[in-house]
């Protein structure tokens, strides 16, 4: 899974260094197979763990994977090995807004140009309920084609976040750039939040400076929580107005996104762009998923009774993210679907035997408890014979590869009754299995696990 030579994953070739940082490097990288240019973020496992960021690299990989919008840096796929993590994410050539700004303001169009860029991406990451908590010129990247692309989004919240009020908690972001309500550590909610600092963002581009400055912080942080800022007499009347309507310290008065758009002068050649429709599928590439990822070897269809001479199953294999989206507490199922009645007929369970050794058990149930039972694209179908309530009762077990000696069994009803299924799982399944088993775990029992968050600094 390392990086040998300059080959990762027999699939990129790795390229010079284009940044690093305290726990991760990122280079450029070139698809072998496609010859797409990419950057290859490598993040260092053990350093992350040891520090407590596991979770917050958790969360930016689910994010990336919801906001795919031509204004935001394109995750392509994750994959990890023991001892790093690798984003294969969008290559943008033209480096940091910031570089820009650091040479002196911008005329009214370019910026308005860019503000209208960023504005149309957040609009987008909020309605998939995403707030990215960190928005300023060296998170906002531009292309060769000098289109903007928002970036970093490791201190970014989802709405699952939020605590009982209703609100987020955590205090981050820079402080040049954060809301008061952030400041002021009562609550806040993200969509506002990330506004304020789109105001701040459009007052630095058209001013080259900031419009909140103080050496002393606590004397920034006043200025901030009552809205002190004088714009400079080269600002647009319009512009004016618009930014006392976003830079207005009391969240519940501030102007929304919509109202953003609306704005006339934010409006002057303005052109929506849609997000790609084949880009638009919760972040995975068109190869991004264990069954198509890596080769898999045992497609065609088996008879229904295996023969013990057959060759033994080829599992699934799962990446980082498949990995991170089944942890305990990381369910992000309820952004997507509206029904979760249906939990208790999904569980998994955890092994250190071979994939053989577990098809051969579930044969060996299949046998005493009447089921028929095939091999089907790696999938172990098992069939009742007998009639429920509702039909005969379908069982699919799915055995992905995580290491060489660990697997993880996913055992789902496709058919029947769900307390039949739960039943026979409680009563033959889990018993039958218990010698092989690590561990089990149901979506239901995530569910039941889950507790809100209230503590400082954890949403």
């Amino acid at each position: 899974m390392e990086k040998k030579g300059n080959i990762l994953m027999q699939k990129y070739e790795i390229g010079k260094l284009l940044g690093q940082g305290t726990f991760a490097k990122v280079y450029h990288a070139r698809n072998l197979k496609t010859g797409q240019n990419v950057a290859i973020k490598i993040i260092d496992k053990e350093k992350i763990v040891r520090v407590g960021l596991i979770d917050q690299t958790k969360r930016e990989i689910a994010v990336m994977r919801l906001v795919n919008h031509p204004n935001v840096v394109h995750l392509y796929e994750v994959m990890a090995s023991k001892s790093k993590i690798y984003f294969a994410m969008e290559y943008v050539r033209g480096g940091e807004l910031f570089n820009k700004v650091a040479k002196g303001r911008l005329k009214e169009d370019a910026a308005r140009k860019y503000f209208q860029q960023l504005i149309a991406a957040v609009d987008f990451c909020h309605s998939r309920g995403v707030y990215h908590r960190d928005l300023k010129p060296e998170n906002l990247l531009l292309d060769e084609y000098g289109n903007l692309k928002v970036s970093d989004f490791g201190l970014s919240a989802l709405l699952d976040s939020k605590g009982k009020d209703g609100l987020l908690h955590t205090t981050c972001g820079t402080p040049a750039y954060v809301a008061p309500e952030v400041i002021n550590k009562r609550g806040y909610e993200g969509e506002k939040a990330d506004i304020w600092s789109c105001g701040v963002i459009l007052f630095v581009l058209l001013a080259g400076y900031l419009p909140f400055q103080d050496s002393n912080l606590m004397e920034l942080y006043r200025k901030i929580s009552r809205g002190e800022f004088r714009c400079p007499q080269w600002f647009p009347p319009e512009v004016k107005k618009l930014l006392s309507r976003i830079l207005d310290p009391n969240p519940s008065a501030r102007i929304s996104v919509s109202r953003i758009m609306e704005n006339s002068w934010f409006r002057k050649g303005f052109k929506r762009v849609d997000p790609d429709p084949d880009l638009d599928t919760g972040g995975a590439m068109e190869d991004d998923s264990p069954r198509s990822i890596f080769e898999i070897v045992d497609s065609d269809s088996e008879p229904c009774s295996r023969k013990k001479e057959d060759v033994s199953p080829k599992p699934h294999y799962m990446n980082a993210f498949d990995i991170i989206s089944l942890s305990q507490g990381f369910d992000l199922s309820g952004l997507f679907e509206k029904d979760l009645s249906n939990s208790r007929a999904h569980a998994w369970f955890t092994t250190q035997v071979p994939p053989d050794v577990v098809v051969s058990r579930l044969e060996e149930l299949a046998d005493t408890e009447s089921f028929k039972i095939k091999m089907k694209d790696g999938v172990v179908k098992m069939q009742g014979s007998r009639g429920g309530r509702k039909g005969q009762l379908a069982i699919d077990a799915e055995i992905f590869e995580v290491t060489p000696s660990f697997h993880m069994v996913e055992v789902k009803k496709t058919a029947g009754d769900t307390l039949e299924y739960v039943k026979f799982c409680d009563q033959e399944l889990k018993p039958s299995l218990k010698d092989i088993v690590w561990s089990w775990q149901s979506y239901e029992d995530e569910l039941q696990q889950k507790q809100p968050l209230q503590e400082e600094g954890v949403d």
